[in-house]
């Protein structure tokens, strides 16, 4: 199996999870505020459905809670190891990276729930 054939491919490159060719999202672009959380319904190569039944996607609140804390334990360990900072500066500076984070944090428990449930077909 090589990159283009991996989950991870689907996550970072916002493709569907079963052909990683049509993306999943709308835009590409986690910032267009107005637009990062529009999914496509289903995947404009291989006819995937996105939108699957209602409360599908409660589970990515697990795997984004997972990230967040995979992040903050990164960042303390960074930041209080290698800059010797305090508790109350971590937490601002924490918090603030967090909301500046939240759409990508978003996009990416999506990607990584569906992937765990849908597997690659490769198609020619």
């Amino acid at each position: 199996m090589n990159y283009k054939e991996s989950m991870l491919f689907s996550i970072m490159n916002n493709k569907c999870p079963q052909c990683h060719k049509g993306n999943f999202w709308e835009t590409s672009n986690p910032y267009d505020l107005k637009r990062f959380s529009r999914m496509n319904t289903r995947c404009p190569v291989c006819n995937e459905d996105f939108k699957r039944e209602p409360g599908y996607y409660f589970g990515a609140t697990y795997v984004s809670y997972g990230l967040t804390v995979a992040f903050g334990i990164a960042m303390y360990v960074i930041l209080a190891g290698f800059f010797d900072i305090g508790t109350v500066p971590f937490l601002i500076i924490f918090s603030v990276s967090l909301i500046i984070l939240m759409p990508v944090f978003y996009r990416s428990a999506r990607l990584i729930w569906i992937n765990m449930f849908v597997t690659f077909k490769k198609t020619n």
